[in-house]
């Protein structure tokens, strides 16, 4: 417990941060340190409820609160869900977010006379890399921006030390279920080949190649999507095996998981990931599961690289001076040709072979 700027002590913390799931995956380190560095703080954290599962994980200190924004909506929703957080008697709020949501929810909190943090997002020096990112130096990490907001309010946090989610205390019969145990020897790679925008997707007909070439070495391919549309694709990519323990070389798990906690166990038992700037390579990295990603249109400089993966393992064009055409990948590309994803599949096969011998 500490005492805020305005000398209350802080024991109830409600902390903010709705979308997107990439950005709310990183948020879970950062979360983790603060509750087990500071176990008498009493931490809430409101999210979607799609999210929810990605802080399951986090210790007791931490109650998670979904939200749906259908029936939470305009002013009429969030003074509905403000009247109902304040029952939470908190001392503080973290608004980690700063979108008209959060900020109308801590204005209510606010002018109740509860002490209110909100993130610098940095808009000006994120404005200032688009395209130079070849001479501007790299911006602060996204994670070390949620951080400065805790310690506003006058919390330490350390990220020094790499922080993992312990999941051996998990259920992964629903896993198993679907694409069996792990083998000795045996190693897993998935792939996550979409992405929210298109400039920041690897053409899909190379990503395709990159799976049948590891596949064709041995390594057992997990193909990881969302929805109707990525699930029929992915569908296609499929590879039987001769193997009696595994009955595909190459697997697509899209929507056959049941849910994302299901989609977060089986990327921990992963030997390494490839994914694009997305969703995927945050969550996988919160678990310590290496991850080769692929940049286009966006740029790590931005600080939105995954938790504790090396800079080596982004691959990227470091030669056009376009990069990045936008912070976020929805600038559609000035030459219509995303030259930016201009890269070999043997190119990608050859680096993931060098982390997943590295980890054998």
């Amino acid at each position: 417990m500490f005492s805020s700027p305005h000398n209350k002590v802080i024991k109830r913390l409600l902390v903010m941060r709705f979308s997107a799931m990439g950005d709310a995956a990183m948020t879970v380190p950062v979360l983790y340190a603060l509750a087990t560095q500071h176990p008498q703080l009493r931490i809430t954290m409101l999210t979607r409820t799609r999210f929810v599962p990605l802080f399951e994980w986090l210790p007791a200190n931490v109650l998670v609160r979904g939200v749906d924004f259908a029936q939470h909506d305009g002013i009429i929703g969030l003074t509905r869900l403000y009247n109902r957080l304040k029952d939470g008697h908190f001392d503080a709020v973290a608004d980690l977010h700063d979108v008209l949501r959060s900020k109308y929810l801590r204005t209510c909190f606010s002018m109740a006379g509860t002490r209110v943090a909100v993130i610098d997002k940095g808009r000006r020096e994120k404005k200032e890399l688009i395209g130079h990112g070849q001479t501007h130096p790299a911006l602060k990490p996204m994670m070390e921006r949620y951080a400065e907001v805790f310690r506003s309010l006058g919390f330490d946090i350390d990220l020094s030390e790499p922080i993992r989610v312990d999941l051996r205390h998990e259920s992964m019969a629903s896993v198993r279920t679907l694409v069996g145990r792990k083998q000795a020897g045996e190693q897993w790679v998935g792939i996550a080949p979409f992405a929210a925008h298109a400039q920041k997707i690897y053409p899909l007909e190379r990503m395709q190649q990159v799976a049948n070439l590891l596949a064709d070495k041995g390594y057992k391919i997990l193909l990881f999507g969302a929805g109707k549309k990525e699930a029929d694709i992915l569908a296609q990519w499929e590879k039987p095996t001769s193997k009696e323990n595994s009955p595909f070389s190459i697997q697509s798990v899209c929507g056959k998981l049941g849910g994302l906690k299901n989609e977060m166990l089986l990327m921990a038992q992963l030997d390494l990931m490839i994914s694009m700037d997305s969703a995927n390579m945050h969550i996988a990295s919160i678990f310590g599961t290496p991850v080769l990603s692929i940049w286009g249109a966006t740029h790590p400089k931005a600080g939105f690289s995954g938790y504790g993966q090396p800079a080596d393992t982004e691959l990227q064009r470091p030669d056009l001076p376009c990069r990045p055409c936008s912070i976020y990948g929805k600038t559609p590309c000035q030459f219509g040709d995303l030259r930016c994803m201009d890269i070999q599949p043997g190119t990608v096969v050859e680096k993931a072979l060098q982390l997943l011998n590295e980890k054998a």
